[in-house]
């Protein structure tokens, strides 16, 4: 977010020249998935303004991006400065909830519809980075196959059944060929998976499901089908 020609925020060289008298809080962020140190060098830059406008400011949020449920997250230290940034500027001070919380939450499973060769081994499922995982190609990134393969294998592009040319899960390698009907389990899809689905080529939404690890079973909470795709048409 806090990159050269973001769209998000005001610089802080710019803010630094403002007069905003009606201003009573400042919002910040521009971490994601960080440790603490990069909390700190963030509070360090900032901290010019907030003492140029000591005693103005009600609140101080500092977005999300903490990755605090990590083991080596060093949560004292950000104790520590979140009760010295509260008493120095008597601010009310905010933590946003962020990936942390949900972080290797949830898996989307999926079938093997059909394999094919073109150049390559492919795979299609019944599932979409498009319509059920758009950061796959929005980030993008690869996301972690259940018990994929070592490097010995096939390797094998897994694409979902969509007519966008770029509906490509990625490439992953397989002890052998999946076949049809095989069941694969992407993990660490909570977060973000289910608050961004479309419908797009009137693909259904996946169902939605808590499975219990100690008892193995598992409560179905929802279905969707077709009449979802067009209650949703304008």
């Amino acid at each position: 977010p806090s990159m050269t020609g973001s769209r998000l925020g005001q610089p802080l060289d710019q803010l630094m020249q403002l007069d905003l008298p009606e201003i009573n809080g400042l919002h910040l962020h521009n971490l994601c998935e960080q440790g603490f140190d990069p909390l700190a060098r963030t509070v360090a830059a900032i901290e010019p303004y907030l003492s140029a406008h000591k005693g103005r400011f009600q609140w101080l949020n500092l977005g999300g991006g903490h990755m605090l449920t990590q083991p080596d997250y060093n949560t004292e230290a950000l104790i520590a400065l979140l009760k010295r940034l509260s008493s120095d500027y008597a601010a009310q001070i905010y933590l946003e909830p962020g990936t942390a919380i949900a972080f290797d939450a949830g898996i989307l499973v999926g079938e093997v519809l059909d394999v094919t060769d073109n150049d390559g081994p492919i795979a299609i499922l019944d599932i979409s980075a498009t319509c059920h995982m758009p950061d796959v190609l929005e980030a993008p990134y690869r996301p972690a196959m259940l018990n994929e393969a070592s490097e010995d294998g096939v390797n094998v592009t897994l694409g979902g059944p969509s007519c966008l040319a770029g509906d490509v899960i990625g490439t992953y390698t397989f002890p052998d060929m999946p076949e049809r009907g095989q069941r694969l389990a992407f993990l660490d899809q909570a977060h973000y998976s289910m608050v961004k689905t479309t419908t797009f080529n009137g693909m259904r939404m996946p169902s939605i499901a808590i499975w219990n690890s100690q008892t193995d079973a598992l409560k179905l909470v929802r279905e969707f089908n077709f009449s979802d795709f067009e209650r949703r048409l304008s």
